[in-house]
């Protein structure tokens, strides 16, 4: 039997802060309080340290194809990035072949895990041709340890595109089979026409991804969506929330007790629509969808994480390389592959500048980043809890780690960062998954494929 205690350290959950030790057997939490016997355990001095559940980051695109090439990141380099993040499991998207099927996509995506995730995981099955047989097979997914899919109403012209028919089946069908539906909300129709007349007019340069993407197109999906769940009579999860516009029809649903989750994203509090338009190409290393917004969305965003209208703070990490992939859109900016890497960053945004600025609480903290991160993706309490009968995933945050993000020492495959010179207050000392020690100090420690898949099942928490 392997034993250790963690001691010395608060406890920080989503529900309070205390002192207390936390007992690990076999790698699950056996016992949380003071004094604990703890005969033959290796100890683990906690001193100075938060002690918090394993963060879960249910937004990752690790090994996806997109746009003719393939993220920088693999499952190993994706993961150790997660992990020196503290998080400690992910649910990823796997992809539908156009001409495949959800089980194929599942299937494909176990191969890509296999042999190199450092930390837990799960899969989304992200649709792109929502057949009649694809419809069929969604009560099927739950077999699989599958509880979401998610469906874009975004990228006209490309097989991820949904029409509302398509969507309103399938949230009708998903209710049905216990299962999830996820949107990426921007109206499609409106952005390719945007694009078309901007590429006819000559304008070319990345900030015009953003500037036909405006914030209007979001807000509008978004209403779309919750409209059209509402009909449904089935639960929603807007990913990637970006501006004010976006928020308030959420807002709106939540006063009249509609069962919809929204989740934002780091890139959104500290980067704007003015990085797009730096000098040169540089702009284009800040190209994700939904695009940068204007500086003055951040306070309502924060606002929506302080009353709960925004329920989990994910990464969307999505990396593509600058050179040679960032670079296929150097003469269109429709060519520029979305997306940013941002899962090591994370944790460190936010609680450098929520927690450290008084816009959220230490136990937002984790609520955010954790605990309601388990409940909207059907892990809890098997993650996001430090009780009895948990994964010990464990991080030991140290609220005065002093961290400047570099390209050099970052620990995904990137030949750049976004985050370059920024500096933070916070950060994981040490991260433990399942028991075992998985980072210590700006190393990894976890071997290749010691990760595991994490069946899970949607059972509309409320948050």
């Amino acid at each position: 039997m392997s034993r250790k205690i963690i001691t010395g350290g608060t406890v920080v959950t989503a529900d309070g802060s205390y002192e207390a030790d936390i007992l690990i057997e076999d790698e699950k939490v056996v016992a949380v309080g003071r004094n604990l016997p703890h005969d033959d355990a290796e100890t683990v001095d906690a001193s100075g340290k938060l002690v918090m559940p394993g963060f879960i980051d249910g937004h990752t695109h690790m090994d996806m194809p997109f746009g003719g090439t393939m993220t920088a990141d693999d499952w190993a380099t994706g993961t150790a990035a997660a992990l020196a993040g503290g998080t400690t499991t992910i649910v990823d998207f796997s992809l539908q072949d156009v001409e495949g099927t959800l089980a194929g996509a599942i299937e494909t995506w176990h191969g890509k895990a296999a042999g190199k995730a450092l930390i837990d995981y799960g899969f989304h099955v992200a649709i792109t041709n929502l057949t009649e047989e694809i419809k069929a097979e969604i009560p099927s997914l739950a077999e699989r340890g599958v509880s979401s899919i998610k469906i874009f109403m975004a990228y006209k012209g490309t097989p991820l595109y949904t029409e509302d028919d398509d969507l309103f089946e399938a949230m009708q069908i998903a209710k049905e089979a216990g299962v999830l539906v996820m949107v990426h909300a921007e109206n499609g129709d409106v952005i390719a026409k945007l694009q078309e007349q901007a590429l006819a007019r000559g304008d070319t340069a990345p900030k015009f991804h953003a500037l036909t993407r405006p914030e209007e197109v979001e807000a509008e999906a978004t209403n779309r969506a919750i409209q059209l769940a509402e009909v449904a009579e089935a639960p929603l999860l807007v990913v990637h929330v970006s501006c004010a516009a976006a928020l308030e029809p959420i807002h709106r649903a939540h006063e009249l007790g509609q069962t919809v989750y929204a989740e934002t994203c780091p890139q959104y509090f500290v980067f704007s629509v003015a990085d797009l338009a730096k000098d040169g190409f540089e702009g284009a290393k800040y190209v994700c969808s939904p695009p940068l917004r204007e500086k003055w969305n951040r306070e309502p965003l924060w606002r929506g994480l302080q009353i709960g209208d925004l329920h989990i703070f994910g990464s969307d990490h999505c990396s593509f390389n600058y050179e040679g992939q960032k670079e296929l859109g150097a003469d269109d900016f429709t060519k520029i592959p979305n997306g940013c890497p941002g899962a090591e960053e994370r944790a460190m945004t936010l609680w450098t500048h929520g927690v450290g600025r008084g816009k959220v609480s230490e136990n937002q903290f984790v609520a955010l980043l954790s605990t309601n991160q388990a409940k909207v993706h059907g892990v809890y309490p098997r993650k996001g809890a430090l009780i009895p009968g948990a994964d010990a995933d464990i991080v030991l945050w140290d609220p005065a780690l002093e961290t400047t993000a570099s390209v050099a020492n970052r620990h995904g495959n990137v030949d750049y960062t976004p985050y370059e010179g920024m500096s933070f207050t916070g950060g994981p000392s040490e991260v433990y998954v399942r028991g075992n020690l998985a980072y210590k100090n700006g190393e990894i420690i976890a071997e290749h494929g010691s990760g595991r898949f994490i069946e899970r099942k949607f059972d509309h928490p409320t948050i």
